[in-house]
């Protein structure tokens, strides 16, 4: 984890245009990382991290996964966690290949609610086991969003992220011509048009916390891309994911608060403030406030354009939201009070962005209600 973390500092130092921080992947948690470097970490800056209960070279099991919510609940780190069953997935993949079926929409076809569904109960499970705060991350499926809500109702600290994807993909997306579809491929993948309105309600409703982008900014036509196995490989060899930083404001903007899904306050909550607050970094961001950062959008709230690629800032040769029309748009970002972006044009400097440590999260203190008589944590 200390290489990651040096590498990483390395990438970012001197290039950054805005503060920034890190989230740690976990994948291999030895009695060394859980008992030495993850604890070190959190006090050092790096309080939340990531787990993931799919993807063959990064998946824990269950008893990992218990190892890891250990360490979060001893030193109040926040811990999110991507939900699908991979026994599940890999077994209908491997029927699905099995029968010729590889085109890109297939990607959907192996990885059906119920996946999504059985992972989130056993994570709330778990977590509930040791009384520890989660995060359960790029929620797509309404029967995942089910199980947060029960979760919620019985008190417990289950808290949701979705993102923009499953607000305006759908599975059929997937299913363009040709090997367009591999350009809407992440996971979970998107679901039907009737989902996206169960995503819009968890994000009314307060059953999801926080409106994150899942940004993957892999390139299209690029053999180490979405191509990495060319045009007619599998479903299974594309890169998940797919780029959505610099969109995910303008969308929620204009179809959350210009539609009249959620008021303005709840904008700000969805995607600065609740954030702020679940990794550490409340009150110095996430608010306008003395003593804090003043890091301000300044939206025009009447501006109507459509998103075009050509209009977009990031390295990658698409967006999955090409044409969609949007009014409202960003006119000015300010960074602690300094205009970094301005009518369309970038004016920051390379460096002027801070690496920001991360405080011990209000949001991962336990709620301190156990359903055994022994400590396990």
């Amino acid at each position: 984890l200390h290489e990651a973390i040096e590498d990483y500092h390395q990438r970012a130092t001197g290039k950054a245009l805005i503060d920034y921080a890190f989230h740690l992947i976990v994948t291999d948690p030895t009695a060394q990382v859980c008992g030495q470097e993850l604890p070190a970490l959190i006090q050092d800056g790096y309080s939340s991290f990531k787990i993931y209960m799919t993807y063959d070279d990064m998946k824990l099991d269950d008893r990992q996964i218990l190892d890891v919510l250990s360490v979060a609940r001893r030193h109040q780190g926040m811990v999110m966690i991507h939900a699908e069953n991979s026994d599940c997935i890999g077994w209908l993949t491997d029927r699905l290949e099995e029968a010729g079926k590889v085109e890109p929409r297939y990607h959907a076809t192996s990885r059906p609610r119920p996946v999504e569904r059985e992972a989130t109960h056993r994570a709330i499970t778990l977590a509930e086991l040791l009384d520890v705060p989660v995060l359960i991350v790029h929620v797509s499926a309404r029967e995942a969003v089910q199980e947060i809500q029960r979760a919620q109702a019985r008190g417990l600290k289950i808290f949701g992220e979705t993102c923009p994807q499953y607000l305006f993909l759908t599975e059929d997306d997937l299913d363009k011509p040709g090997f367009e579809g591999a350009k809407c491929m992440c996971s979970p993948p998107p679901r039907d048009k009737e989902n996206q309105q169960v995503i819009w309600d968890g994000l009314s409703n307060g059953t999801f916390q926080v409106l994150s982008s899942d940004h993957a900014p892999t390139r299209y036509d690029d053999p180490k891309g979405k191509m990495l196995q060319g045009n007619k490989g599998s479903f299974r060899w594309v890169p998940n994911g797919v780029p959505g930083i610099e969109t995910r404001l303008a969308l929620m903007f204009s179809e959350g608060v210009g539609k009249g899904r959620i008021d303005l306050p709840s904008f700000v909550a969805l995607t600065a403030t609740n954030a702020a607050k679940l990794y550490g970094l409340y009150p110095r961001k996430g608010t306008i406030a003395i003593g804090s950062d003043a890091d301000i959008v300044v939206w025009n709230d009447d501006r109507e354009l459509t998103i075009t690629n050509d209009l977009l800032h990031h390295n990658v040769d698409y967006t999955p939201y090409e044409g969609i029309r949007l009014k409202g748009w960003p006119e000015t970002v300010l960074c602690r009070g300094q205009a970094i972006f301005e009518d369309g044009e970038i004016k920051g400097q390379p460096g002027y962005g801070e690496f920001l440590p991360c405080d011990q999260p209000e949001k991962a203190v336990p709620v301190g209600r156990s359903v055994t008589d022994f400590q396990p944590a």
